[in-house]
């Protein structure tokens, strides 16, 4: 007899409950079991003629999106960038794109986004500007209310997220929050997004596995 796989029987049940409230709020959801099928879903989402550029995100580049969107679409890439004033330059462009991709620091299970931003880049275009706006996360980020979405967004997301840079912020020596004001600091920006205006606009791919941070 096989045992079901608990995980996945609980994120199905959980990203049932998730879509639902998600198109009460006006966003596009959507349930991947994998990797894979997020990525194909993501890219069936974009037309091909769509300027496309993201923030920072593991998971997009854990899925494979990043490296399949560079092979179809003309980009927005800020890595590309050679100068920091070049850089700087694509992220602002970016803000006016066709589709913008990212990922989501934590999500409520009544159909909330929470999400922490340094630069405020990825949530300014969240906000307004690009036609679209794909969001792509992994179900380790849902958590039950916008209390505990907060939560995890600081304690969690944030002091993992800081382990990739060469900075001097507390949680990156410690992996706790500090609540820290430093210059490095990327727990700048704090936006909780209840509703996607338009409606359509900002859609969601959930992912049946362990994704980012």
């Amino acid at each position: 007899m096989n045992t079901p796989n608990v995980k996945q029987v609980l994120y199905l049940k959980q990203a049932s409950t998730l879509i639902k409230n998600f198109q009460k709020n006006g966003f596009d959801a959507y349930f991947c079991q994998t990797s894979h099928e997020a990525r194909e879903k993501a890219l069936s989402l974009i037309p091909l003629d769509h300027i496309v550029s993201w923030g920072g995100s593991i998971t997009l580049q854990e899925i494979g999106l990043l490296d399949a969107i560079r092979q179809r679409y003309p980009v927005l890439d800020r890595d590309q960038a050679t100068t920091k004033e070049q850089r700087n330059d694509i992220m602002r462009q970016a803000l006016l794109c066709d589709t913008f991709l990212m990922s989501a620091n934590a999500i409520s299970l009544d159909g909330t986004l929470y999400n922490i931003d340094g630069n405020g880049n990825r949530l300014a275009a969240l906000l307004y500007g690009p036609r679209q706006v794909i969001v792509v996360a992994g179900m380790n980020k849902v958590v039950a209310t916008i209390a505990d979405a907060k939560q995890r967004a600081r304690t969690i997301a944030a002091p993992l997220n800081m382990q990739r840079f060469a900075t001097q912020t507390p949680c990156q020596h410690t992996g706790v929050c500090h609540d820290c004001l430093t210059e490095d600091s990327i727990c700048n920006q704090f936006v909780l997004t209840r509703r996607s205006t338009p409606s359509g606009r900002i859609k969601i791919i959930l992912v049946g596995t362990t994704l980012g941070f």
